[in-house]
């Protein structure tokens, strides 16, 4: 069976964990969880000319990870990783960074219109790279699954940038602290599932993704929500878990697998990649 073509475009960039550096970005990540799951995963994005960006290009090499990934004078992102006693991040992300300036090719232009689906987010559309994310989904073929895997970080979002995402998406992946963020920002009422199908009904999602941590996630439809607990792990920590999971889900959907089936693949993976430092772990 044909490898089906899955891209991640946004930022790549070190992870500097209490542990040391390890490499991320959310689009990165997820184009590494989707290649080791069977299908054709790419990265697009921009590195440095420095020291930490031929670091990224040969541990990207390293991991057989198709990418697009351009070389640009601003210097490779980091972001200062802090865990909780819970193994939870937060984050503080460089600004002006290689990924913040992503240059839109016809290299970019061609894979686009070979790609079976397209993970975006709101971190890379707070500069410049915004213009080459929406021209790569523009670019994409009908039918061609766009995921907003919304990602909120720091102040790095606006009601302007999600709207527009949210117009270009058939699936939103959101989670459970996010979705009351959006629900003020849009003035939903009501709990969780009243939101997710409120911006279904809006903006003509197929479906929301709604991961509640520890507690599992739901998948909301229109008319139905499929729950699913989370995977058992040991938790080391949960950098990148997101990033997995939705991987996981696609490659389960665009496989035809049903709605619990894609979840259980994307809740088992991510519960893997807890268990594992980093977001980029080996596995078969």
């Amino acid at each position: 069976m044909k490898k089906k073509v899955i891209v991640g475009i946004g930022e790549i960039l070190w992870d500097l964990l209490p542990s040391g550096k390890a490499l991320g970005g959310a689009p990165a990540n997820f184009a590494y969880h989707a290649r080791r799951l069977g299908e054709e995963g790419w990265a697009v994005s921009a590195v440095g000319d420095d020291p930490l960006g031929r670091e990224i290009l040969d541990i990207v090499k390293e991991k057989q990870l198709h990418a697009l990934i351009a070389v640009r004078d601003q210097p490779t992102g980091t972001v200062q990783v802090e865990l909780d006693d819970r193994g939870v991040p937060s984050y503080r992300i460089t600004e002006d960074v290689a990924w913040d300036n992503i240059p839109f090719t016809p290299e970019m232009e061609a894979l686009a219109g070979r790609a079976d689906a397209v993970c975006f987010g709101s971190l890379v559309q707070r500069m410049a790279s915004r213009e080459s994310v929406l021209r790569f989904l523009r670019a994409t073929r009908p039918g061609t699954l766009r995921v907003f895997d919304i990602n909120l970080r720091q102040q790095y979002y606006s009601r302007e940038v999600i709207e527009a995402s949210l117009l270009l998406a058939d699936i939103l992946k959101i989670n459970d602290e996010e979705i009351r963020t959006i629900a003020t920002l849009f003035a939903l009422p009501g709990d969780d599932r009243a939101v997710c199908r409120a911006l279904i009904a809006r903006y003509g999602l197929r479906l929301v993704i709604l991961t509640q941590g520890p507690k599992g996630s739901e998948v909301v439809t229109a008319d139905a929500v499929i729950p699913q607990a989370a995977g058992e792990a040991v938790v080391v920590d949960t950098v990148g878990a997101g990033d997995s999971f939705t991987a996981a889900f696609v490659v389960a959907y665009l496989r035809g697998e049903s709605l619990a089936e894609a979840q259980q693949l994307a809740s088992d993976t991510a519960a893997y990649v807890c268990s594992r430092p980093g977001a980029m772990p080996e596995y078969d």
